[in-house]
């Protein structure tokens, strides 16, 4: 839960009377729990209409508690469920609202593993381009570099699958060590390689008649692709000698 204080020094007296915080205190109360977290990222999802704070006279931005708590759960299921910002400001106002939401989700791989969320709610399975920019806090260039390497590709109708939030996050995250989306092309390759192998395999069932051949077609397609993922990560940690955690 995040802590929001009630104000402080060089903030202003009656804004501090009020509970109200600027843009500058709201960016420290949400680093402690979001390191990466910006000014430009909260103006966008402001913009978004995830969130409206008041405006003084002058025009600057004063935040309550209440939205430094609704920024604070935006961030948290973008980080912990990459939603795409839609499927989150409409779970958020069903909340408000009062109504009894289960949390939309989408299924990602956790420890190297492939886990499937169910959940009662709407599926988030694709995202636009404006939000995985968003999501992934990068530029068009950059996104357009990562698609001519093949890392990122879009859907016919120029949406993107949700796990493209995944993959986005993880370029960034290596890309702090200095590894460039170029240098991935090798593991996207060899990730073609042990999708085609899966596929490979279950593409029978999948043209089998019968809807629950074909059904089990989907889940020995998910087994098979956490084991894959599996074995994948054994090998990377042996080549390396080392053991993640």
């Amino acid at each position: 839960m995040l802590q929001t204080p009630s104000g402080g020094a060089g903030h202003g007296t009656t804004a501090a009377d009020s509970g109200l915080m600027s843009i500058g205190t709201v960016l420290n109360v949400l680093r402690e729990e979001f390191p990466e977290v910006t000014i430009s990222k909260i103006r966008f999802l402001e913009s978004e209409g995830l969130i409206e704070p008041q405006r003084t006279p002058s025009g600057y931005r004063k935040f309550s508690p209440e939205d430094v708590e609704r920024l604070g759960h935006v961030l948290r299921m973008q980080r912990d469920h990459y939603l795409p910002l839609k499927v989150i400001r409409e779970h958020l106002d069903a909340m408000e609202r009062g109504e009894a939401v289960a949390l939309p989700a989408v299924g990602r791989q956790r420890d190297g593993e492939t886990a499937l969320e169910v959940s009662d709610g709407p599926t988030a399975a694709r995202i636009g381009r404006d939000e995985l920019l968003a999501a992934a806090e990068i530029e068009a260039p950059e996104l357009e570099e990562w698609e001519s390497y093949g890392l990122i590709t879009p859907l016919p109708d120029g949406a993107y699958d949700a796990e493209a939030v995944t993959v986005a996050a993880l370029v960034v995250e290596l890309g702090r060590f200095g590894i460039e989306p170029r240098h991935l092309r090798a593991m996207k390759a060899a990730a073609d390689r042990e999708a085609g192998l899966v596929d490979q395999v279950v593409a029978p069932l999948k043209r089998h008649r019968n809807p629950q051949t074909r059904a089990h077609a989907e889940a020995r397609t998910k087994e098979m692709a956490g084991l894959t993922v599996k074995l994948h990560a054994a090998l990377v940690q042996t080549a390396l000698g080392v053991r993640l955690p």
